[in-house]
């Protein structure tokens, strides 16, 4: 079996993977938080750890993947009452858009997606826990985490207190016992969503919904956390500080993995510089195999610049891809075959997709020219890539509405019917004007023809 490598936040090293229990991996990865649809900068997290929920699959015989739902949360309160729609409406109408626009990407549904409003009792359990402990107290109807109680408090982001004070945007209010403080739980007004506790009527702060959430589902100790390197602090941090509150003499996660920031043409992407696109925006332009693919040409851990040209490169690697599939199978699916050496290696080797994919293009090469078996490899690889695995005609085909693929076959059909009386003329005129549409025909033996994009 191939050795695994992670690049840990934590230790700020490349290190060798050893789970807690070899016969069952735990990886809980954030997710998203349901109040508008997803964009690509959400998209980046998803297919990262995606790739790296397949690989361990690979590696280990089982493994949990936990990646959560925010479906509480004062932004969803926000957009809620800018759209004057029912909060529950809202949230389970993006949450669906998520779903939809993660699976056209090629995402795996996790193993497990909990949601804060059914974690509520955790929550309210891991509080006590923290308030028992020493590292939490209640003032003035919230209760807040006390981060002078926590001597470790900064171990991954490795910020100075006043950088984590001006990082976090603390509110600087009268019942805190300390600037850096952070709320756990906080009074709801009647026209927001809340639920009875020990300290009244109210709702979880954001970083102690995903304390409850990994410790609920994972234990109190687990492999790897994920998430995008933006959450590092004060997320994350706060996550390690509830998390190791509660329960003494743990580490909470061992390996701690965050993907790059994604650009949007150079920039930071923003809705007042013009350059934010939601997934959906994409999906119009282009499959989202070719999105994904953008996603994997960058190695996780660094910036990703995302541009419409970058997009349209991708689809067109992909043309080479299938049409290597189409020369060396027909089409046809390969069987199940190990991934090739060389991809594995890559992959282990803190999920190295950029080395991976040159690799792949060397499996293509053989493939184009006839080897079946690099087209098995290719296959293989595309498992945990989570590529490659349509039928190149559908790929071809994809993008096509149906009226103008009725349209196609129709021609095909006269064109059949003009070779039938031997009008050749016709049928070349049929050929080359369907070609000057971008549509190439391919006669198979036994007289089929099937046609796909140029």
């Amino acid at each position: 079996m191939s050795q695994l490598f992670l690049t840990n936040s934590l230790t700020r090293r490349k290190e060798a993977f050893v789970p807690i229990d070899p016969g069952h991996v735990r990886i809980y990865v954030c997710g998203p938080t349901v109040y508008d649809y997803a964009h690509i900068g959400n998209a980046r997290p998803v297919v990262v750890f995606d790739v790296l929920a397949r690989l361990l699959r690979r590696l280990y015989p089982r493994v949990t993947y936990v990646r959560n739902v925010t479906d509480v949360d004062d932004k969803i309160n926000a957009a809620a009452k800018a759209n004057n729609e029912p909060i529950g409406a809202l949230t389970s109408r993006t949450y669906r858009a998520f779903v939809e626009d993660m699976a056209a990407l090629g995402a795996l549904p996790p193993d497990i997606e909990p949601r804060v409003t059914e974690t509520i009792g955790p929550i309210i359990a891991l509080i006590e826990r923290l308030i028992a402990n020493g590292h939490a107290y209640v003032a003035d109807g919230h209760v807040l985490f006390s981060v002078p109680s926590k001597l470790d408090y900064g171990l991954l982001s490795r910020r100075s207190r006043d950088e984590m004070i001006a990082g976090a945007r603390v509110d600087v209010a009268p019942y805190k016992q300390d600037p850096a403080d952070f709320v756990l739980w906080k009074p709801s007004t009647p026209d927001l969503p809340g639920w009875d506790s020990p300290w009244g009527r109210g709702r979880p702060g954001w970083h102690i919904e995903c304390s409850a959430m990994s410790w609920r589902h994972l234990g109190p100790e687990f492999d790897i956390h994920g998430g995008g390197v933006d959450l590092t602090f004060p997320h994350h941090e706060n996550e390690i500080a509830q998390s190791t509150g509660a329960f003494p003499g743990t580490r909470f996660a061992r390996y701690w993995v965050h993907n790059g920031f994604l650009m949007v043409n150079g920039e930071k992407m923003s809705k007042s510089l013009g350059n934010f696109f939601t997934v959906r925006d994409v999906l119009k332009m282009a499959p989202g195999e070719a999105m994904r693919l953008v996603l994997l040409k960058t190695h996780y851990r660094d910036p990703l610049d995302f541009t419409w040209a970058r997009l349209d490169e991708a689809r067109a690697e992909l043309d080479r891809f299938y049409r290597a599939l189409e020369a060396a199978s027909g089409g046809e699916v390969a069987p199940d075959v190990p991934v090739p050496g060389p991809v594995m290696d890559a992959l282990c080797d803190d999920l190295n997709t950029p080395l991976a994919l040159s690799r792949l293009h060397e499996l293509g090469a053989a493939a184009l020219a006839g080897d079946a078996g690099a087209a098995a490899g290719m296959r293989a690889a595309g498992t945990v890539l989570g590529l490659l695995q349509q039928d190149p005609a559908d790929w071809f085909r994809a993008g096509t509405d149906a009226g103008l693929a009725a349209e196609i076959e129709q021609a095909i059909a006269a064109r059949r019917a003009a070779r039938a009386r031997k009008d050749f003329t016709e049928a070349d005129r049929i050929r080359k004007a369907l070609a000057d549409r971008g549509i190439v025909l391919e006669d198979k033996p036994g007289g089929a023809t099937v046609w796909r994009r140029a």
